[in-house]
């Protein structure tokens, strides 16, 4: 059974179909736009963002209010605001849902950023595969346009501001904040590190906020209510708001929750979610996306919160969760997240480009029955380099691999044991020879046995 939980985000929630503009207007949608265009200075609504410590919901956390504050004071020119919705990490989907559940909350969060900034112009940057989330976002942008809430003068004062679709190519690295940049600006995605922050040059080398779809979201409840009513809804000490959580896997009710930050993990999955089906048993929860560490039943009753998750040094991430049973092979597990974070690379750094497929080659040697002691060895060096990989996702991609040994190592040395996957998975493909010390995708036959280097 359920427990009622404040619902903001979700608060119209309908069956099948989304809120209409009418529907939102009804429960005090655009209130929080009306009171503050016109009326309150761009510096008062940033600091309510700041004294509501909403932090970012895409995964990093870092203080909305702060990142705004990074824009210099007195700069003078285009400012953006970009959005982020491109939601490539397995496991999550809550930006999808949020969409379709109430656009005009979204597109009045997007106008609340962009007055606190000062923006001219707004992109939601989208990907491919949420085209009807793209289709709904500019059919209520026009809605909105009409009735004097988004482009020129809104609501008759002098300020304007429009928002545009930008749909993705649909590479997992677009989701990082600079490569986004680039993305959009048509230039290889790449993420840029060592330069200044996106606040200072971002969009056509202008101060650019690239924030989170639900981060975003969560501005007309602030700016409307105030920053203590936002705090209060948060069951930690610790935390600010509701979040929406994405539950997939082996549970009876998976889907999308809002919930407040500091809900239990135990909680969340067996009176929210449900609970395992009959017959299951809880074996391992990935708490926050494909990008944070499988964690062994021991964590949960951790409060979903940044703090309480960092002490026990565990990820938040995007709240996204995955529950996996008793019959889930974990190393088929991490090798099917390797797959993925091996493909979606950019290639631009080593640690990232050769790592990723090495590490892909010793689990699929692993997992067929082929594996042997010294590539154990082999993956925990090769996962730890990946941490001094250029940006963060090669090192997020480590995460679930070096938790699969901290946790699971038994169940991996079981593959070594019986020479195959005890849970009778299939053998993966295995190109090249299972000497593990060279990975064979590189060219496009096995190097000769005349030629294998050791």
């Amino acid at each position: 059974m359920q427990i009622d939980t404040p619902q903001v985000l979700f608060k119209n929630r309908h069956l099948g179909r989304p809120a209409t503009f009418e529907e939102y207007r009804a429960g005090g949608g655009y209130e929080a736009l009306i009171s503050t265009v016109g009326k309150r200075t761009p510096a008062e609504v940033l600091q309510l963002v700041l004294e509501a410590d909403l932090r970012g919901r895409g995964g990093a956390g870092f203080p909305a209010g702060k990142k705004w504050q990074g824009i210099p004071a007195d700069y003078v020119g285009p400012r953006y605001v970009v959005v982020n919705t491109d939601e490539m990490e397995p496991g999550t989907f809550k930006d999808r849902i949020l969409v379709n559940v109430d656009p005009h909350l979204v597109i009045e969060g997007i106008v609340l950023c962009a007055y606190a900034v000062q923006a001219t112009e707004g992109v939601c940057f989208i990907r491919p595969s949420y085209e009807s989330d793209a289709v709904l976002l500019e059919e209520q942008s026009r809605v909105a346009r009409e009735h004097g809430l988004l482009g020129n003068s809104i609501l008759g004062t002098t300020f304007s501001f429009d928002i545009h679709v930008h749909r993705s190519a649909g590479r997992y690295i677009c989701g990082e904040a600079s490569a986004q940049i680039k993305a959009i600006s048509g230039l290889r995605p790449n993420p840029r590190k060592g330069g200044p922050r996106t606040s200072v040059k971002g969009l056509w080398d202008c101060p650019t906020i690239v924030n989170n779809l639900e981060t975003l979201a969560n501005l007309p409840g602030i700016v409307r209510n105030g920053p203590q009513w936002f705090k209060s809804l948060a069951r930690s000490a610790t935390g600010s708001g509701t979040k929406l959580f994405s539950v997939s896997g082996r549970v009876v009710r998976p889907g999308c929750y809002e919930l407040p930050i500091g809900t239990p993990l135990r909680e969340i999955i067996y009176t929210h979610a449900g609970g395992m089906p009959p017959g299951r048993v809880l074996k391992a929860v990935i708490p926050g996306g494909a990008s944070t560490p499988f964690m062994p039943d021991k964590y949960l009753d951790l409060e979903m919160d940044f703090e309480p998750m960092k002490k026990a040094g565990q990820r938040f991430g995007t709240a996204s969760i995955m529950v996996f049973d008793q019959n889930t092979c974990l190393v088929g597990a991490t090798l099917n997240l390797i797959e993925f974070f091996a493909r979606e690379s950019c290639g631009w750094c080593t640690p990232c480009r050769e790592g990723l497929p090495y590490v892909r080659y010793l689990l699929r040697l692993i997992e067929g029955g082929q594996g042997q002691e010294a590539h154990i060895a082999m993956i925990k060096d090769a996962a730890k380099a990946m941490r001094s990989a250029y940006c963060a996702f090669a090192p997020g991609a480590a995460e679930p691999l070096l938790s699969l040994f901290e946790f699971f190592e038994p169940e991996v040395r079981e593959h070594l044991r019986q020479k195959r996957c005890p849970f009778g998975n299939p053998p993966p493909a295995v190109r090249g020879k299972a000497c593990g010390t060279r990975p064979p995708d590189f060219g496009p036959t096995p190097c000769p046995e005349d030629q294998c280097p050791i």
